[in-house]
């Protein structure tokens, strides 16, 4: 009778909490891994959007045959839309969040021809005659995670490589 009363012993209860730690770690460790993604999600999606603001003032700046005309309108313009040939300084932009991203910026003045050509470069005609201005310039546009946390973060850049033609 006393047998058919008795409750688990020591041995079962320690071997079932191991059990249950263990089953725990594992969920633990996939909560972990998702917060991780998303935040890296998060930052990329933050990256993104400031490419995007990026590559609308490019799109907006006045591309034409004046060299000092290279500027969106707007007061103060700090040169971030500078059209000019070259490789610009780096510079960062803080989100609301606190994140920090570098935003890289180079202006090819003859995208056929290797390298970054400044305004320096020459242009030529398909027929080998010097131009007096080049008429395609090709923008490339990075931003990146400054400080990334470890993880995938620190490898994708996201980047944007767009084509502008002289207008009028």
């Amino acid at each position: 009778m006393r047998r058919l009363e008795s409750g688990f012993t020591m041995v079962e209860v320690v071997f079932a909490l191991v059990i249950i730690m263990i089953a725990l770690l594992g969920v633990m460790t996939v909560f972990t891994y998702a917060i991780q993604y998303n935040q890296g999600n998060k930052t990329r999606s933050l990256a993104l959007a400031i490419l995007q603001q990026e590559v609308e003032r490019y799109r907006a700046a006045k591309f034409n045959s004046s060299a000092t005309d290279n500027f969106t309108p707007g007061t103060p313009d700090d040169g971030r839309r500078d059209l000019t040939g070259g490789t610009k300084a780096r510079r960062f932009v803080t989100t609301s969040d606190g994140n920090v991203f570098s935003v890289d910026i180079t202006v090819d003045n003859a995208p056929s021809v290797a390298g970054v050509q400044a305004e320096s470069y020459v242009c030529l005609s398909p027929q080998g005659t010097a131009l007096s201005a080049c008429t395609v310039k090709e923008i490339t546009i990075t931003v990146t995670l400054a400080a990334p946390s470890p993880g995938w973060q620190t490898a994708v850049p996201a980047t944007v490589v767009m084509e502008r033609s002289r207008g009028n």
